[in-house]
């Protein structure tokens, strides 16, 4: 949970941009996380770096499949079938699979 010092450290005016140190706020994004950019006084936008950028676009993708595996898993329609009627219906073989590498992250 984030302490109301790490809030108040978090925010950025955006007159720091006119007065020429956008440089200081992305090397302060880089090295202490999320900025949160103000202009007369409402939000208005975040800065991240790239990773952590990409990191909640993945969370968010991951989220966004579990929901539909949900979904789909609570519908009445909803069977399970096994390992080897996959591979029928889909005509692939164990030799077909034996060939295929596969990098999990």
């Amino acid at each position: 949970m984030n302490t109301a010092r790490d809030i108040m450290n978090s925010i950025v005016p955006i007159s720091r941009f006119n007065k020429g140190e956008a440089g200081k706020v992305f090397d302060e994004v880089s090295k202490e996380g999320a900025k949160i950019v103000i202009r007369n006084n409402v939000p208005t936008c975040v800065l991240l770096n790239p990773q952590e950028y990409e990191n909640m676009l993945e969370e968010l993708e991951n989220y966004r499949l579990y929901a539909e595996a949900n979904k789909r898993m609570s519908s009445p329609n909803y069977k399970t079938i096994s390992e080897e009627e996959v591979m029928q219906r889909l005509n692939i073989t164990n030799e077909d699979i034996d060939e295929v590498e596969v990098e999990i992250e």
